[in-house]
């Protein structure tokens, strides 16, 4: 079935207002942090590769991408030069890459001067990685940044994209994003540079932080409800926001997108493997138990796990340390936000009401915190585990150092005898801070009482903090 040039360019045209003379409508004026670095990499890149956005469904990658073409618009670049193209259209689907850019030449004469792809869903472009390394390898004239929220696995003869993309690694919305979205007015929390300027706070620094901080915890609870979705998170009703979520996880993820992109059949018994994990949320993955449960053969759950990952929807974390031991170790799994489980589990609000879930939704929330703000620092995730089963929940390996993480959200102030594991690592491994994420304010500073063989220091900070912190723009390291 062949498409017309003429239905092309109009399908093209309403995509792009700005060839009219237009402006983008409905665009919001707050950015999230990613956008600096995408900006950076169309307006003037490092080196000469495209850009790849890569995230789950409905994170705000098309925003991101009207926002930089808004951008390049605002510095004279000619209208006619910035093409947007979205192949989860299905006319420019069905169409394809050459079609369009023929329709968009067809319809707007190059100016001079460079050109601008923003090409989104870019996965369901016909071998989209050949064309793209094509695209940076032999067209010098064009700058292009594509997304991705289920891009394929890698096939079987296709080359590796390595050093024609640069890749920008989208989580969902962070806490500090969250209340810009939502446009409240809430008490300056103290800036912060780097998590380890704690450890020179004076006590009362600590208490003025307290003091403002009070006005988040109820907002940051809401959050690990509503999720870090911008569509969820300026609803008003929270069961609609929740159904939103279900809806746009089950529907177009695993029943659209896994067929449509991986050819997946058995989509039931990959929607039960998703639930499977959402009452594991944050736990070792136990596949002889998962198998036996599902009743699936481990090949076929290994293989919906992988796709899960693929699609953006869940972390893998293995043991820490390296060799044949964690190759055969079991993974942490956590859901891609707190609010997945609560909305693909129909529980609303009610996980405030239970000590085990609001810790599970709060440590998924930590740890999406963390990778967002160290993974362009090429950081290595891992749990731990020492003697007599004792844990710490993450280890971030990023620059040379390793900085642990355990969450203790719970009402009471945490102490020494609860901090055997991270007090072990700690000396078994010779760190010299460790961040423990707790719940009351008050469970905030330096914690007393430590064994003085280690030599380390350990933080308390609570979890509404530590998520602002690490979701605002000016926070730099560890």
């Amino acid at each position: 079935m062949r498409v017309s040039g003429e239905e092309l360019v109009s399908v093209l045209s309403r995509f792009n207002p700005w060839w009219r003379g237009e402006p983008i409508a409905d665009l919001p004026k707050w950015r999230r942090a990613a956008f600096r670095e995408l900006h950076a990499w169309t307006a003037a890149p490092p080196a000469p590769r495209a850009v790849l956005l890569s995230g789950a469904r409905q994170i705000g990658k098309t925003t991101l991408m009207l926002q930089a073409i808004e951008s390049l618009l605002n510095a004279g670049v000619p209208p006619a030069n910035i093409l947007y193209a979205t192949f989860d259209h299905p006319i420019l689907k069905l169409a394809g890459i050459d079609a369009v850019l023929d329709a968009w030449r067809a319809r707007e004469p190059k100016a001079e001067g460079l050109e601008y792809l923003f090409l989104d869903e870019a996965q369901f472009i016909r071998d989209w990685g050949t064309w793209i390394k094509h695209q940076v390898d032999f067209q010098k004239g064009r700058r292009i940044a594509f997304t991705g929220s289920a891009m394929p696995l890698v096939e079987a003869g296709q080359e590796s994209g390595v050093g024609r993309w640069h890749t920008i690694r989208l989580t969902t919305l962070s806490f500090y994003e969250y209340l810009q979205i939502k446009n409240l007015e809430l008490p300056a929390l103290p800036g912060l540079r780097s998590l380890r300027d704690l450890f020179d706070l004076s006590q009362p620094a600590f208490y003025r932080a307290i003091d403002a901080a009070g006005p988040y915890v109820g907002h940051f609870h809401e959050y690990l409800i509503r999720g870090g979705f911008p569509q969820t998170a300026q609803v008003e009703s929270i069961t609609q926001a929740q159904r939103l979520l279900r809806e746009d996880i089950i529907d177009k993820v695993l029943k659209r997108d896994m067929t449509a992109l991986f050819g997946v059949r058995r989509v039931l018994d990959l929607e039960h493997t998703f639930l499977y994990l959402c009452m594991h949320d944050r736990g070792l993955l136990d596949m002889v138990d998962l198998c036996a449960n599902l009743e699936v053969k481990r090949p076929t759950a290994q293989n919906f796990i992988e796709l899960l990952e693929a699609t953006h929807l869940i972390y893998r974390l293995p043991p820490f340390g390296y060799g044949k031991d964690v190759l055969r170790a079991r993974f942490k799994i956590y859901l891609a936000d707190a609010a997945i489980a609560p909305a693909v589990m129909l529980k609303g609000k009610a996980i405030l009401e239970d000590a085990g879930a609001l810790g599970v939704a709060t440590e998924t929330a930590v740890f999406k915190h963390l990778f967002a703000r160290y993974y362009p620092q090429n950081v290595r995730f891992t749990y731990w585990r020492g003697r007599k089963d004792r844990e710490v929940d993450l280890v971030a390996e990023v620059g040379g150092e390793i900085v642990p993480f355990e969450v203790k959200y719970r009402a009471q102030h945490t102490g020494v005898r609860e901090l055997k594991g991270l007090i072990e690592l700690c000396e078994q491994r010779n760190i010299a801070r460790g961040y423990v994420v707790t719940r009351s304010l008050d469970d905030f500073g330096v914690l007393d009482g430590l064994p003085q063989a280690g030599g380390g220091r350990i933080m308390r900070i609570p979890a509404p903090l530590l998520c602002y912190w690490m979701g605002a723009t000016e926070i730099e390291d560890r």
